[in-house]
């Protein structure tokens, strides 16, 4: 019970994330529109003035803005970003006149070089 519960939260939880709450929104305003048109009209009209759009209830309205607006901010977002433009120069990596390496301390060996106690310890083997 509990387990299917968690993959019922994640799936909310994902469909939250992405922009299928749109989509959500659009059937229930879909769903509404089609039970308002039933009342007056036969199912193939309903089903007609529903889906023509031509037609818009003020929940399609509000979710059209809504996505538009989104649009506009994606675009504004993506006109933020900076470009360098390319050079017109050539460039070139050029190696200094003067090179010295440096050794590189070793620090892990000096640890190493040290001579096991004798006799060895035998409380970790027996």
């Amino acid at each position: 019970m509990l387990v299917r519960l968690g993959k019922v939260l994640v799936v909310v939880a994902l469909v939250a994330t992405i922009t299928a709450r749109w989509a959500v929104l659009q059937t229930v305003a879909w769903t509404t529109m089609l039970a308002d048109n039933l009342q007056s009209a036969t199912l193939q009209d309903a089903l007609v003035k529903t889906f023509d759009g031509k037609h818009p209830c003020c929940l399609c309205k509000a979710i059209a803005a809504r996505k538009e607006s989104e649009r506009k901010r994606e675009v504004a977002a993506q006109m933020q970003k900076i470009e360098f433009p390319p050079t017109g120069e050539n460039f070139a990596l050029i190696a200094p006149s003067q090179f010295q390496l440096v050794p590189q301390a070793n620090n892990f060996a000096d640890p190493l070089a040290q001579k096991p106690p004798t006799p060895p310890p035998r409380g970790f083997f027996v």
